[in-house]
């Protein structure tokens, strides 16, 4: 019944050690040779996410990767792009301007440079440290307005971030798709980009329609996935909010959930 199956990688695929179990590898493996796409969807950039593609040996010409929470999804053999929504220069220098307002840190990626923030923290330290990548640190009112940039982010310790963000204006949600990925990041993307989007994209490229769909994640950067796919799955470890939008809870990361999600509606044909 299932031919697609998305999984989050940070509180979903991978385990507190962010590493993939055996138990994760082998049922993935399974369900690939029942002929299931298997797809990581993350809010990574695709370098932080490559080893954990080559582990699992996602990587023919059927296979397809989002990234960037859907800011890009690209087929993993061939480098196509299928899908990319990016936001500007004028838009990082918007929200940089909102975090000052807001007391808290921000970063942002650059398709040009990389990694960049106006001053370094311990939580751009953090996303450099994951995701093996350089920093820049550059004053966002140095770009032109119309430098290509694929996502900008508040970011800080969870406590500080909870009170800025009940203090964003309600108009920033029309202008940007706004997502909680961690408790210490707040990203604000495209409007036309999330995790729900760039799976469609796959799906219709594959011709699979959503009710053949699983989506799993953990938090509020899963949502438009959750929702959008046949079965949405929220792991024990997620957001309670995230619980309440999907179809079912499994276990957490760190008992293979994803395993158990393949064993009991993939390879028991559910």
């Amino acid at each position: 019944m299932y031919k697609l199956l998305a999984l989050d990688m940070d509180g979903t695929l991978l385990g507190s050690d962010h590493q993939i179990s055996d138990e994760n590898k082998q049922a993935i493996q399974r369900a690939k040779e029942q002929g299931v796409t298997v797809v990581l969807a993350s809010g990574r950039p695709l370098k932080g996410m490559q080893r954990y593609l080559d582990e699992l040996k996602i990587d023919s010409e059927k296979d397809f990767v989002l990234f960037f929470n859907g800011s890009m999804v690209k087929n993993v053999q061939t480098g196509e792009i299928i899908h990319a929504e990016t936001i500007s220069g004028q838009s990082a220098k918007e929200v940089a301007r909102l975090a000052k307002e807001l007391g808290v840190n921000v970063h942002a990626f650059s398709e040009i440079h990389g990694l960049i923030t106006p001053k370094n923290s311990e939580f751009t330290q953090h996303e450099a440290n994951i995701n093996k990548l350089t920093i820049t640190e550059m004053d966002f009112d140095e770009l032109e307005d119309n430098h290509p940039i694929i996502k900008a982010m508040l970011v800080d310790e969870p406590e500080k971030l909870s009170k800025a963000i009940e203090a964003i204006p309600s108009k920033w949600r029309d202008e940007y798709t706004i997502v909680q990925s961690a408790p210490f990041f707040l990203e604000f993307l495209n409007p036309k980009a999330n995790k729900g989007v760039g799976i469609e994209a796959i799906a219709n490229h594959l011709g699979i329609n959503a009710e053949e769909v699983i989506c799993m994640g953990d938090a509020e950067n899963d949502h438009h996935m959750i929702k959008y796919a046949g079965l949405g799955v929220a792991m024990a470890n997620a957001m309670e909010q995230t619980k309440a939008i999907a179809n079912h809870v499994t276990v957490s990361n760190n008992e293979h959930g994803v395993a158990k999600v393949i064993e009991e509606f993939i390879l028991a044909g559910k």
